[in-house]
């Protein structure tokens, strides 16, 4: 079954967040999620992973009735945004919770995991499901 694991944390927060990490800590948290990553590549059951960028480089589109895209800077939602994702094929939904509790479980400031919120969304098979 395929889900979409999706790491969220505030928008407003994310450039203090980012700094908060020092050196060390920013090698802690790659040196995890790259572990993560291997694991699922060994295991067959990496599809795609990707980090986003911040809030700074999101844009919003919507359409509009005089034809040309309204376009706004920043994300459309107030709150959370999604700082990255993985795509996983994986014999249960109880392997999605436990990959998105290593995701969850991530080094932070100081090595204190960050708990961020980790949210996994199947992907059916019949997208009308």
């Amino acid at each position: 079954m395929l889900y979409m694991i999706q790491i969220n944390v505030e928008a407003d927060g994310w450039d203090g967040v980012m700094a908060g990490y020092d050196e060390d800590d920013t090698k802690a948290m790659f040196a995890h999620m790259g572990a993560l990553n291997d694991e699922l590549t060994a295991a067959g059951e990496m599809v795609e992973a990707r980090g986003l960028g911040g809030p700074g480089l999101a844009k919003t589109v919507r359409a509009s009735a005089e034809g040309a895209p309204r376009v706004t800077d920043g994300p459309s939602l107030k709150g959370g945004i999604l700082a990255g994702y993985w795509v996983v094929d994986v014999a249960s939904e109880e392997r999605a919770i436990e990959i998105a509790a290593r995701a969850s479980a991530c080094p932070g400031p100081g090595g204190t995991p960050c708990n961020d919120p980790v949210e996994i969304h199947a992907i059916p098979a019949d997208p009308t499901a």
